[in-house]
């Protein structure tokens, strides 16, 4: 449905950047780039009906990615296409291609919703399809019958006469959804559209978001720096770090399968123990720490004596205050040197030796700092990545 190949985005080196140039000749030093990567080297596809999420912090490129895809940036190259219409080809040998924005017929919902004010509900969603050009534009009545049906949709239809400004912002939400939906978009573009609004608020119309994308099977690029956001819309997510895409999956896998340590750290959260490769038992390998050995399923292949980094997600630790003897794999003891009451769960720090484990268990199982306790890790549910 849409496909991403190999697009470059870059931007002018700030002020900073270039007297770091400057000084960086006149040392004889190789000089720092007089441009920044914003995206770099980018593909990915998109099928149809999918919600595809671009995730990771400030900066990562991922709103450069969207605003690229939606004609607001032009790249330096690469290629983009949606239903195999291309509306952008910077290929070498070739003129390059680069449909203006409003012939895209993409939909878009930006971060601050950007209604009109002056309008009513009603106009506000009909004026995408009140401006397009004559031969093009809806008669009256079908423009009407539009607004009409995907304001029942969002919910709005008896709020059709009120002024936009005097929504809520949830309302408002729901609103910006609507104008991007009443044109019947191949595509749909969500630029961070929740951040705006109260935590309450925002997981309500995260369901609600989920709910209307299958109910109406919209194909949607969703950009949010918001981890747990990211893992309740999505089918697939793209996790995104200096301008490159360094993991792209389903939420699930992504979560219990990191590729790297700053996924797992992004992520979520997790423990990371440090230590070296000893041994491979079929897909399950051995990993020697400080603390003892643990055992990992993981399809990672890092050769022994290798140094890798398990990482432990809190709610993989199972907490109790009697051992098994030895006869489960990856049992530590330590002792509880801190506890929070989470509403919905309780974290615990245990120290084993010189390390910091962090359980996460159901709000019944609190454990008294100070308590010895045995904790154990079921070898499928940890994760091995590289050192980086």
């Amino acid at each position: 449905m849409l496909a991403i190949d190999n697009l470059v985005k870059t931007f002018a080196a700030d002020k900073k950047s270039r007297k770091q140039s400057k000084a960086a000749k006149a040392n004889g030093d190789e000089a720092e780039p007089t441009r920044v990567f914003a995206v770099d080297d980018v593909s990915f596809e998109v099928q149809q009906g999918e919600m595809f999420t671009l995730l990771g912090p400030s900066g990562c490129g991922k709103t450069t990615t969207l605003r690229s895809i939606a004609g607001l940036e032009k790249p330096d190259s690469g290629k983009i296409s949606v239903d195999r219409r291309v509306l952008f080809d910077a290929a070498t040998g070739k003129s390059t291609v680069n449909v203006p924005a409003n012939e895209r017929g993409l939909g878009m919902v930006f971060q601050s919703y950007a209604i009109w004010p002056h309008m009513t509900v009603f106009d506000n969603v009909g004026f995408p399809l009140q401006v397009r050009k004559r031969s093009q534009r809806p008669a009256k009545a079908e423009i009407a019958e539009r607004v009409e049906r995907v304001l029942d949709v969002m919910e709005l239809g008896h709020l059709a006469g009120r002024q936009a400004t005097k929504l809520s912002g949830g309302q408002q939400q729901r609103l910006a959804l609507a104008r991007a939906l009443v044109t019947q978009p191949p595509l749909l573009l969500l630029d961070e559209p929740l951040s705006n609004l109260d935590a309450k608020l925002r997981e309500s119309l995260r369901f609600e978001l989920k709910r209307l994308q299958r109910e109406l099977g919209i194909t949607s690029i969703y950009v949010t720096h918001d981890q747990v956001e990211a893992l309740a819309l999505s089918s697939h997510i793209a996790v995104m770090r200096l301008g490159k895409v360094v993991q792209l999956g389903k939420p699930r896998e992504i979560y219990t399968n990191p590729n790297s340590r700053f996924v797992a750290e992004f992520i979520g959260t997790s423990n990371f123990i440090t230590g070296t490769v000893a041994g491979h038992d079929g897909d399950c390998v051995t990993v020697d720490t400080t603390e003892g050995r643990l055992r990992v399923r993981s399809a990672i292949a890092l050769p022994v004596g290798d140094e890798a980094i398990v990482s432990i997600r809190p709610e993989a630790v199972e907490i109790g205050l009697e051992g098994s003897g030895g006869t489960v794999p990856n049992e530590w003891t330590g002792e509880v040197v801190n506890r929070a009451f989470l509403g919905d769960s309780v974290d615990h720090v245990v120290k084993v030796g010189k390390v910091e484990v962090r359980n996460r268990s159901n709000p019944d199982v609190s454990v008294a700092p100070g308590t010895t306790v045995h904790l154990r890790m079921d070898p499928d549910k940890l994760s091995l990545v590289p050192v980086e």
